[in-house]
């Protein structure tokens, strides 16, 4: 009972509550989680959409290279390791609402990089979406932003 106690306290610090402490490696790595539970939503791995999550975190985290690679390994170690998407999303609520579209326009843009949209693919960024407050409309406008630089 204790150490589930710990726990809670430790999610709600870090989540941002009310102390307003915020975790940002723990929402880097939940973004690139995400990132990594969309390019392997179809069960295929595809060397583009691995470039097209590295190139991603670059511009949402602003990191480089190494470290992003870093990240994309902690972030597959996490994605075997979650029982579901709220692992990951229950720490994004925190965000503004244009960072959490950014980032479902990001997870729409891994979708793309293969060529070809999965059924499973959407079906997570379309769970993701709801779990973290992004409005239907801005969800259709991420998947049509995403779609037009896709076959640009």
């Amino acid at each position: 009972m204790f150490k589930q106690l710990k726990v809670l306290f430790r999610q709600l610090t870090a989540e941002g509550g009310e102390g307003g402490i915020i975790d940002t490696p723990a929402l880097n790595l939940a973004m690139a989680g995400l990132l990594c539970e969309v390019s392997r939503a179809d069960s295929s791995l595809d060397p583009r959409e691995h470039a097209a999550k590295r190139h991603l975190l670059s511009s949402l985290l602003d990191v480089e290279g190494e470290e992003a690679d870093r990240l994309l390994e902690k972030a597959t170690k996490a994605s075997d390791e979650a029982v579901s998407l709220y692992d990951f999303t229950s720490k994004l609520r925190s965000l503004e609402a244009h960072e959490r579209i950014s980032l479902i326009e990001a997870m729409w843009q891994v979708a793309y990089a293969d060529g070809e949209i999965d059924p499973l693919e959407e079906a997570v960024i379309r769970q993701v979406s709801e779990l973290i407050y992004v409005e239907h409309t801005e969800f259709i406008r991420a998947k049509l932003s995403a779609q037009q630089a896709a076959s640009s």
